[in-house]
């Protein structure tokens, strides 16, 4: 090819004009759906006023109704950055971009003002829903019937791809490039998607099954070892981590906008679009249906105490987690249904000592939690939390509340010791007056730790990734047995 051909060639593509889809192309996400859960975050009822507006004018009344009521931040929406930054250079060379979406003209408008390249904005409005067919004659109508390029991600674009002169892929729906490419010429495929095993994994959040260890606490404490309780026990290890799976998919859901603003949680899958809210919505309930059945074959008490788990856990996501103090301590009372539901499941009478120490530990551990944001705020010079009551002011307080929290938790465990039912329940009851100092130390290494701005905002995983910790468990371990 000789130097004119090649200039040809590039000011062919730079006069051919390009339009760019929005949902699941320019940005990883939809903005029907990110508006959706936004309306019912602010009151569930809507969920009624959708279906009627649905109903009564389509799917284009929809999204109106939903663009007019609900505001959501722009500037934080997750984008497929290397296809931006190639329509940035195309938009340097002078060519013509257009923002061909399905979302409504007001939302998408806002994601054109953004990054101010579109030449225009081609979207939906009360009455017509720009998608598929109806997108294909508006951008025919714009070009009077001329060359355009087109970017898209689903097979609903197969209408457009056809008619036009190239196509480009971005993170396309399964069997999307093999379809545009029996009708057009694909010029481009971009993908930044992570492994679909692996953002599952992160987004069920399997890691935080760790905590229901503590569904065995009440089985060791009782000292009832035998076959149908460990079995037991092991079922419903799994019926309550699957049920948490589908309750942190709709904390994730909810939270997407405020987890966006945050250093580390716009890393989560559905705050960086790497998991569609439309699939979150599918599997929750999914995940829900089978730990509530796997529950109901521990037996019927434990199936109760999961929904009774579930319900705190709605009612802290919907509505307690932004009220000071209450979220904690509602924090705290989660950790603790875990060991009810262990001695729930093994057939055991829980011991109020061992509700009166878990009450204080996972307090600390929720106050630990909740000051570890409040330093990553101070770090950032940030005063208020975002969807939390909860100012950098209050850290001092906090940390004197878990730190007192803690502390009780190490008196309760000494209380024991020397009370009948340890003296009962031990061979060698005296030998436990150790788990007292470790306990200590464990405590004060983590307010330390915090302090110093080193704690990870989840206290869970930064145990689980801390040796010092994992040392001080295995030495309590170790002397619970010999006391046995």
């Amino acid at each position: 090819m000789n130097n004119s051909e090649g200039e040809s060639l590039g000011s062919n593509a730079v006069a051919t004009p390009l339009f760019v889809d929005l949902d699941g192309t320019l940005v990883k996400t939809d903005l029907l759906a990110e508006g959706a859960v936004a309306l019912l975050k602010s009151s569930p009822l809507y969920l009624f006023s959708m279906l009627f507006w649905l109903v009564k004018g389509g799917k284009a009344r929809l999204k109106a109704e939903i663009a007019n009521r609900v505001t959501l931040d722009i500037n934080t929406l997750p984008l497929q950055t290397e296809f931006v930054e190639y329509l940035k250079a195309e938009f340097q060379q002078g060519r013509r971009l257009y923002l061909a979406t399905a979302s409504n003209y007001v939302l998408a408008k806002r994601v054109a003002d953004r990054l101010n390249i579109f030449t225009d904005v081609l979207a939906s409005d009360d009455r017509c829903n720009l998608k598929g067919k109806n997108k294909l004659q508006a951008i025919l109508t714009k070009t009077s019937d001329g060359e355009f390029d087109y970017a898209g991600n689903a097979h609903v674009d197969i209408h457009i791809w056809r008619k036009c002169r190239k196509a480009i892929v971005v993170n396309p729906d399964i069997g999307v490039v093999l379809a545009a490419e029996k009708v057009c010429e694909i010029e481009r495929v971009f993908e930044d998607r992570p492994s679909f095993v692996r953002v599952w994994i992160k987004a069920t959040r399997v890691y935080q099954w760790v905590k229901n260890i503590l569904l065995g606490v009440p089985l060791i404490a009782a000292h009832v070892f035998n076959t149908e309780a460990f079995l037991n026990v092991f079922l419903a290890f799994f019926a309550f981590g699957i049920v948490a799976s589908a309750t942190y998919l709709l904390n994730d859901l909810l939270d997407v906008n405020a987890d966006r603003q945050h250093q580390r949680k716009s890393k989560r899958p559905f705050a960086a679009g790497n998991i569609s809210i439309q699939h979150g919505l599918i599997a929750m309930p999914l995940l829900l249906a089978v730990g509530l059945y796997i529950a109901s074959v521990v037996s019927t008490d434990f199936l109760l105490v999961i929904v009774a788990y579930l319900i705190v856990t709605l009612a802290y996501s919907l509505y307690f987690k932004a009220l000071m103090l209450i979220d904690v301590i509602l924090l705290a009372s989660l950790y603790t249904l875990r060991i009810v539901a262990g001695a729930v499941a093994v057939d055991v009478v829980m011991s109020s000592w061992l509700l009166a120490f878990s009450m204080f530990i996972f307090l600390n551990l929720a106050l630990v939690k909740r000051s570890s944001e409040l330093v990553s705020l101070t770090q950032r010079n940030i005063d208020v939390t975002n969807g939390r009551d909860y100012r950098v002011a209050d850290s001092h307080i906090l940390n004197s509340m878990g730190v007192c929290a803690g502390y009780l938790s190490v008196l309760v465990l000494a209380l024991y010791v020397d009370s009948p039912d340890g003296q009962i329940n031990y061979t060698q009851p005296h030998i436990l007056w150790l788990l007292c100092p470790l306990l200590l130390y464990w405590i004060s290494r983590m307010w330390m730790k915090t302090a110093r701005a080193e704690m990870h905002d989840d206290p869970v995983i930064y145990s689980m990734r801390d040796r010092a910790s994992w040392i001080v468990f295995f030495l309590m371990a170790l002397i619970v047995a010999i006391a046995v």
